[in-house]
C-alpha cells in the first residue's frame, strides 16, 4: 500500500522493539515519564488529530507524536489518512493487526492507535480563563467512571475537568476509551491537593457544590429556583422571584440555597465511599439528586451527568 502516493512496508512483527515502546505506554510509570499516553480507534484518534491540527496552527505544541494503523482500517476509513496528512509532523505507519494487538491495551484496537502528549493544564491557567463550571474527582479510582465523568463535563459544556492527586490516571488506556474523544475537548488539571484546589476556587468566586447522597439540599428545589428566579427576572420582580423560590424551599432553607446559574464546581467521590465528612465539610453546600425509584444510590458519573446537566442548564438559560 502506498500512503500519499508513496509505497510503505507494513510493520509485522509484534515483538519489535518499536511495537514494545508503544505497549509500555499501558502502564503508568513510562507514561509519566514519557509524559506520552495512547489513543485507540478511530473515534479517539480522529479527536486528536483535530486537536493536533487546531493547537499546531495557532503556534501552540503538537497533541499526536505518531500514528499506527492496518490497511484494512484505512481502506474501510479513508479520512484517517487523511486527517494524519493535515497534521503536522505526524508520521502514519502500517502495521498487521498482529503488530497493532501487541500495541494497544484492547484485545481489537479497531486498526488504529495513536501515540499522544499528555493534555493537562496547570489550574492557574484554568482559572485565569473565568471558567462558570467546573467537575472535581476526589479519589475516584474507577477508569471508566473518571472518563465517563469527562465525557459528561465535555457533552454540558463544562470548562474543565479536575483531578485530585488521590484519584485515577485520566491517561489510563480505560479511561481514555472511555471519555470517546472528549479527552480531546475539555481541559484537565490533574494531581491536586484537595485543600489548596478549594481554596483556589473560593478565591475565584466558585461556589463549591458536593454531591451527597444524603445531603440537605435537593438538585430539584435548586433547579425551581433558578427557573422561577429567571421568570421573575423576565417580569422584572426579581424579589417576588426570590420570594417564591424560597417559599419552595424544603425545611425552611430559604434564600441560604445556592444558585445553580452562578458559577459552580461541584465534587464528585470515590465510588464506594462517596465523599468523606472532612471532604463534605469543605464545601459550601451537599446536593442530593432525589431517587424516585428503589434504587439504593447513583453511580458516580451518573450523578455527575445530573448534576452538571443542571447547573448548565441554568448557566445558559440566564446567559
Amino acid at each position: 500500500m502506498s500512503i500519499a502516493g508513496r509505497p510503505q512496508a507494513v510493520m509485522s512483527n509484534p515483538r519489535a522493539d518499536r511495537v514494545k515502546e508503544v505497549a509500555r505506554l499501558a502502564g503508568r510509570p513510562v507514561r509519566l515519564k514519557r509524559r506520552r499516553f495512547l489513543a485507540e480507534g478511530p473515534q479517539a484518534v480522529r479527536e486528536a488529530l483535530a486537536a493536533h491540527r487546531n493547537r499546531t496552527a495557532g503556534g501552540g505544541s503538537p497533541v499526536v507524536d505518531e500514528v499506527y494503523a492496518t490497511e484494512a482500517c484505512l481502506d474501510r476509513l479513508p479520512e484517517l489518512a487523511e486527517l494524519v496528512g493535515q497534521a503536522v509532523g505526524v508520521p502514519l505507519r502500517l502495521a498487521t493487526d498482529e503488530v497493532l494487538a501487541a500495541m494497544a491495551d484492547t484485545v481489537s484496537p479497531q486498526g488504529i492507535v495513536a501515540v499522544c502528549h499528555f493534555l493537562d493544564r496547570p489550574l492557574a491557567e484554568v482559572l485565569a480563563a473565568g471558567p462558570r463550571l467546573l467537575a472535581v474527582l476526589v479519589r475516584v479510582q474507577d477508569p471508566g467512571n473518571a472518563g465517563t465523568v469527562l465525557r459528561a463535563a465535555d457533552s454540558a459544556g463544562a470548562d474543565a475537568l479536575v483531578l485530585t492527586s488521590s484519584s485515577v490516571d485520566i491517561y489510563n488506556p480505560k479511561a481514555v476509551r472511555s471519555t470517546a474523544g472528549s479527552l480531546f475537548h475539555l481541559p484537565v488539571v490533574t494531581g491536586q491537593d484537595l485543600e489548596g484546589l478549594l481554596a483556589a476556587l473560593r478565591g475565584q468566586g466558585i461556589t463549591l457544590l458536593a454531591a451527597d447522597g444524603y445531603g440537605s439540599v435537593d438538585l430539584d428545589v435548586l433547579q425551581d429556583q433558578s427557573a422561577l428566579r429567571r421568570l421573575g427576572a423576565a417580569a422584572g420582580d426579581r424579589d417576588r422571584a426570590d420570594e417564591c423560590a424560597d417559599e419552595r424551599a424544603d425545611g425552611g432553607v430559604g434564600s441560604g440555597l445556592p444558585a445553580l446559574e452562578a458559577p459552580t464546581a461541584w465534587l464528585f467521590g470515590n465510588e464506594a465511599q462517596g465523599l468523606s465528612n472532612q471532604e463534605l465539610a469543605a464545601a459550601d453546600h451537599r446536593v442530593a439528586v432525589p431517587i424516585y425509584g428503589q434504587a439504593e444510590s447513583l453511580n458516580v458519573s451518573t450523578a455527575a451527568t445530573v448534576c452538571l446537566y443542571a447547573s448548565a442548564r441554568a448557566q445558559r438559560r440566564q446567559g
